[in-house]
């Protein structure tokens, strides 16, 4: 089975992807030509995913909100979206650890956690027992900058609404996703929160040297918690400066890698592709075809000298490892 931390389902069946197709079967739109369809997961064995609930401001996103009231409908909307694919039988949202697939599953069922990425939908810290109870279990307070946090491209740190929303997320055990987070806001919320921490789609800024990725310094921090970072496959993320070229699965592997160094073992780094975050196969490595490729990673990771066990947990341990530690029991 493999786990994939980052997938925007919801958010392009809003926006008018048929995801119940093959991607394959797809219209390619204005992200490009699709890459993810509920069939290509389960071709493909990946048999978790984490599923946003992504929302993004009007500033940033023509067809994005421009209130927290808006915020919140579109985040209900998607919800309501997992909770509709639960139904039909096609999903299984996890709740809870027990909810979690075995490590030897082959991954003929799709399992979900809901993370929420970019917490305006949130409308106030005191509704965040209500999101818990519709399936949320992991939130990243920002994206760009929000009310909550700085974020990529806008520096600052937590709001004093952002602290509170700290701590009403510990008190529900859900895990912080620091992928948005501006450096500030990264170094404030690992000081206030006790809470888990993790990296669902973050690359290494000693290879690409922008605020989108982390630091060695918060890679170390995110390794000492106990966290786990999933790499995405955006081209621009992967790409050292001035590299005019497709990306590939060995720079994958680079960043891959370069966790491990940093952290000094292979238990901290997975996979978080973001594959239908806005973009389209010519902005993946060129291996890459659909979801269902991503079993190449692991021919990748051999090919680099990573053990049958490394390889396994690149492909899903540390992150099953990580869920069953971190969501809640009952």
């Amino acid at each position: 089975m493999i786990v994939d931390a980052h997938l925007d389902i919801a958010a392009n069946a809003m926006e008018g992807r048929n995801v119940l197709l093959p991607a394959l079967e797809q219209t390619p739109d204005a992200q490009g030509i699709p890459t993810v369809g509920l069939p290509d997961l389960k071709a493909g064995g990946i048999g978790l995913i984490c599923g946003t609930i992504f929302t993004a401001h009007k500033s940033y996103m023509p067809r994005g909100y421009g209130s927290p009231e808006e915020a919140s409908e579109m985040g209900i909307r998607q919800a309501q979206w997992y909770q509709q694919q639960e139904l039909a039988g096609r999903m299984r949202i996890v709740r809870r650890a027990a909810d979690l697939p075995a490590a030897d599953d082959p991954g003929t069922a799709l399992h979900s956690i809901m993370l929420m990425e970019n917490a305006d939908p949130i409308l106030s810290p005191e509704q965040v027992e209500w999101w818990h109870l519709q399936g949320v279990r992991v939130v990243g307070m920002a994206w760009k900058q929000t009310r909550y946090a700085g974020g990529t491209g806008f520096p600052g740190g937590l709001t004093d609404e952002g602290k509170q929303l700290t701590k009403e997320l510990d008190a529900f055990g859900i895990i912080h996703d620091v992928s948005h987070l501006a450096e500030e806001a990264f170094w404030e919320l690992l000081k206030l929160s006790k809470g888990p921490i993790m990296a669902s789609h973050s690359n290494c800024r000693s290879i690409v040297p922008t605020d989108r990725q982390l630091s060695d310094d918060m890679i170390r921090a995110i390794t000492k918690r106990g966290g786990v970072i999933g790499i995405n496959f955006y081209d621009q993320f992967l790409l050292p400066p001035g590299e005019k070229r497709r990306a590939t699965l060995a720079d994958v592997m680079s960043h891959v890698k370069h966790i491990c160094e940093i952290a000094g073992d292979s238990d901290h780094v997975g996979m978080g592709t973001d594959f239908d975050g806005g973009l389209g196969r010519e902005e993946i490595p060129e291996e890459i075809t659909t979801a269902a490729d991503l079993h190449k990673v692991g021919i990748e990771a051999a090919r680099n000298g990573f053990t049958v066990e490394d390889q396994q947990k690149l492909m899903a341990g540390n992150w099953l490892g990580f869920f069953q530690k971190n969501l809640p029991s009952e």
